[in-house]
């Protein structure tokens, strides 16, 4: 197997590189921060498990992967099995779990599965992209309007259901705050696609909470203080029982982290004109997952929209991602407690655009438009993803993919 793609670079490595690394590592840690804050609220995990991640299992994905310019870190399309798992196997549950599936990676790579990524139909994965943009936006509904609903359920329809009966517990302060840091977004990555607007809006919308003193909940007045520190690895508690239960756990959670991080390595090639190493990245995320489990964080992947940050900021070098792992680490020593006074509306604005991205109404035409099979697979998976689960929308829509793909080259041939 190929070197680590850190190992290569580091060969020809000079003064220029580093200059532009350190930019780049330094501004996407700022977009890396409020998103890795908020993914793990989302997931109903502790806040400062997304930051842990985004610092243990970040560095470990640049400095044993495949890529030049990825960025890992934890991302939404794990929201939906991360929270589920928490729900039906408690937090220790995850994290066995996100161990169990780094060793599954690890063992892909070990075994060059890496170009197989290429049978898996691009109508399946964008189904099932859509289907957990629609989730993560169901579940930030609450946050974003202030509604008093208390303890809502996983499933989206019941979900909507008790939102609708509790939407004159409206908050017009949670709202203005929402709706504020959502157009800063949006009007910032516009007039200033490099600067860091997603912690520069964050900020601005949470500040006026605290200066305001707006009956806004915050990090820190729903969690608690953020630590201000990476806690000491540890092994999570084994046994064969509960390898065994949480298994499928691990294997879907290897399964979206193989898929998304090459996913988004091989768009970063089309950005950068390099050429990843499939087996060398499927092995880093291995490795980071593991990192991540043994200090309780969140499974971790290639961030698409970090890694595009870091393109456009200048990267050159996987030490672009480690310069980002280090940052985000400092302010998690120096800043835990500004950090914890974020407005929940403010992360919920940021996770509605970011279910936005995922799944923007190009890609719904796209799904809608194709040939009569690709538009089943498409719609199938994306209402399995949202109605029923996301282990059966993947295991229903892969099987049925490979199907239809058998059926199209025996076709081919009987043509012949």
């Amino acid at each position: 197997m190929r070197l680590p793609m850190l190992f290569h670079t580091l060969k020809t490595y000079d003064k220029s590189q580093f200059l532009a690394d350190f930019q780049a590592g330094v501004t996407v840690a700022m977009v890396a921060i409020p998103l890795s804050l908020a993914i793990a609220i989302a997931s109903g995990a502790p806040p400062a498990t997304g930051l842990i991640t985004a610092v243990v299992a970040g560095f470990l994905i640049s400095a044993f992967g495949g890529s030049r310019v990825q960025i890992g870190g934890p991302t939404g399309a794990f929201i939906v099995v991360v929270f589920s798992v928490i729900m039906d196997h408690g937090y220790d549950g995850l994290v066995l779990a996100t161990f169990m599936a780094g060793g599954i990676l690890i063992l892909a790579g070990l075994l060059r599965l890496g170009r197989f990524i290429a049978l898996v139909p691009e109508s399946v994965v964008e189904g099932v992209t859509c289907g957990i943009a629609v989730i993560i936006a169901a579940s930030q509904l609450k946050d974003f309007f202030g509604f008093d609903a208390g303890t809502l359920p996983a499933e989206v329809l019941p979900k909507l259901a008790i939102l609708w009966t509790a939407r004159d517990s409206l908050s017009p302060a949670t709202l203005a705050i929402g709706l504020l840091t959502m157009g800063l977004i949006l009007v910032l990555k516009r007039l200033y696609p490099k600067f860091p607007g997603l912690l520069v809006a964050v900020s601005i919308g949470s500040g006026l909470v605290v200066l305001l003193q707006l009956p806004v909940d915050t990090i820190v007045s729903r969690f608690g203080a953020l630590p201000d520190h990476l806690p000491w690895p540890q092994l999570p508690v084994i046994t064969i029982a509960r390898l065994i239960e949480l298994l499928p756990s691990a294997m879907v959670i290897a399964f979206l982290a193989g898929l998304e991080s090459l996913l988004s390595a091989m768009i970063a090639d089309k950005m950068t004109g390099e050429t990843h190493r499939p087996n060398a990245e499927l092995l880093g995320q291995g490795i980071a997952n593991v990192g991540s489990a043994l200090v309780g964080g969140l499974p971790a992947t290639g961030a698409l929209a970090r890694t595009a940050t870091n393109v456009q900021a200048g990267a050159k070098t996987p030490v672009a991602g480690l310069i980002h792992a280090f940052t985000v680490l400092a302010v998690l020593m120096l800043a835990a407690p500004l950090a914890g006074y974020l407005a929940m509306p403010a992360l919920a604005a940021l996770l509605l655009l970011a279910a936005w991205n995922m799944c923007p109404p190009a890609t719904v035409l796209h799904g809608l438009k194709a040939a009569w099979p690709e538009r089943v697979l498409f719609l199938g998976t994306l209402v399995l993803t949202v109605l029923v689960d996301l282990t059966v929308s993947l295991g229903v829509g892969i099987v049925a993919g490979l199907a239809l793909r058998a059926w199209r080259q025996r076709s081919a041939t009987s043509a012949h």
